[in-house]
């Protein structure tokens, strides 16, 4: 399970503050994106944000090691969640070797895709292999036809893929991209229009997960991110600068909103709109060095939940609520 927190800090009766994400993620790279909750994961030069044109140059290079630009979602999604991303991408110069690679483009387990043991190139080799991933890949041409491949990874390392061939990218035209998940129907769709001549661009077959059976299992997203994933033990590699642009990602609401809380007659009592599917714990702590669960577990309910510390100290406590990803 994947645990969120929002934090309520509590002094002598009065409330003091709540954290609440935004359900929507937007960049358009104006100003420095660092400055607006993205950060590097790996080879920080793979990355740089240019002032000028305002859009940010990345390097796929797939000699480094695996390297993310990234921000977090501030929530967690499952195939029982709607979400959409769409993005900007220009491609500036090509050299593929071998079998070719990948670029990515990515929702993804932070956790998982930072782990020292991920080698994206082996596919689905439990031992190595990605794992909860929803992403636009995009392989130039190796000598097959350069192919456009939404995928979907389950947690359990099971791909949902669909090989779009040949089709391919022109370099220094921009490509608007826009990937949508559907829970309803469990369909990942990706819809691709050429910003130069604002045709459309493909068509791109729907990933359905429904037609994997119970193989593909379920996914924990809580990342964006471009990813830059390393060729260790593939047969291919990718060297490519482009441009990315125009980042919109939409999400959920987060697990916990409105919430409010107060010391009332002795007792912390903290109220909050959850959501299905999370389960929900009061944590206090008195010196931010240790913390004390004081409430039992709730599980969301859509509406109004209520948890509340009947045993606060008598001097001053910080709270705060813990919402785990069922």
């Amino acid at each position: 399970m994947k645990k969120v927190l929002f934090v309520s800090l509590a002094l002598a009766g009065m409330f003091v503050m709540s954290v609440v994400h935004a359900t929507v993620i937007t960049e358009d790279f104006f100003a420095d994106p660092r400055s607006n909750g993205w950060q590097i994961f790996g080879n920080t030069n793979l990355f740089q944000w240019d002032s000028t044109n305002h859009d940010l140059a990345v390097t796929w290079d797939s000699s480094q090691a695996n390297s993310y630009f990234y921000h977090p979602l501030g929530t967690v999604l499952t195939r029982d969640d709607d979400f959409s991303i769409t993005f900007d991408l220009q491609l500036n110069d090509v050299a593929v070797d071998g079998f070719g690679f990948e670029l990515a483009i990515s929702l993804l387990n932070f956790a998982d895709a930072t782990s020292t043991n991920l080698q994206r190139g082996v596919g689905i080799d439990p031992a190595f292999g990605a794992r909860s991933v929803a992403e636009f890949d995009y392989f130039p041409d190796a000598g097959f036809g350069a192919t456009i491949s939404p995928t979907m990874i389950s947690s359990n390392n099971q791909f949902a893929s669909a090989f779009n061939f040949p089709l391919e990218l022109t370099n220094g035209i921009s490509f608007h991209i826009v990937m949508a998940y559907t829970a309803s129907n469990q369909t990942f769709s990706t819809l691709i229009t050429n910003n130069s001549n604002g045709q459309p661009f493909g068509p791109i077959d729907d990933v359905l997960l429904n037609s994997y059976g119970t193989n593909f299992s379920d996914f924990r997203l809580d990342t964006v991110a471009i990813s830059n994933y390393s060729d260790t033990n593939s047969y291919g590699s990718i060297f490519v600068h482009d441009i990315v642009d125009n980042f919109v990602v939409t999400v959920p609401p987060p697990p916990i909103q409105d919430l409010t809380g107060a010391f009332s007659n002795g007792v912390w009592p903290v109220q909050f709109i959850s959501r299905s599917n999370w389960l929900y714990t009061l944590e206090r702590t008195i010196d931010f060095q240790s913390w004390t669960t004081v409430s039992g577990p709730a599980s969301g309910n859509g509406t109004n939940l209520f948890l509340q510390d009947a045993h606060p100290p008598t001097d001053k406590a910080f709270y705060r609520v813990s919402a785990e990803r069922l």
